[in-house]
């Protein structure tokens, strides 16, 4: 059985996201792997909040193509890094499409 990450994501208005990644078997430290993910997300919130009004598109192509800068700059056959990205991309949307999702409650108290 393959090494799990759960992880909570709280966004912006409120919502919370509890997800249980599955890891690579090969991942060397699932805390750097939480510890990177919470610094790429609280920096994407941070430029959002200065840049203002972004699409969700731009932000998802703005991810990919740093992702994919950062598997080309690997000293290793791009095949590799190109496909193990893919492998590492669909577990996490895989992750995501099974996690909790709870809306931030709305209403007047």
């Amino acid at each position: 059985m393959s090494k799990q990450l759960p992880y909570r994501a709280v966004t912006a208005h409120g919502d919370v996201v509890d997800v249980r990644f599955a890891l690579h078997d090969e991942t060397v430290s699932p805390m750097r792997v939480q510890q990177l993910l919470d610094a790429l997300l609280a920096a994407l919130d941070r430029e959002i909040g200065v840049l203002g009004e972004t699409a969700n598109g731009d932000v998802l192509q703005a991810l990919c193509m740093a992702t994919a800068i950062r598997a080309r700059i690997i000293h290793a056959p791009t095949e590799v890094t190109s496909q193990l990205a893919r492998e590492l991309l669909e577990r996490a949307l895989h992750g995501v499409a099974q996690a909790h999702h709870q809306p931030a409650h709305s209403g007047h108290a």
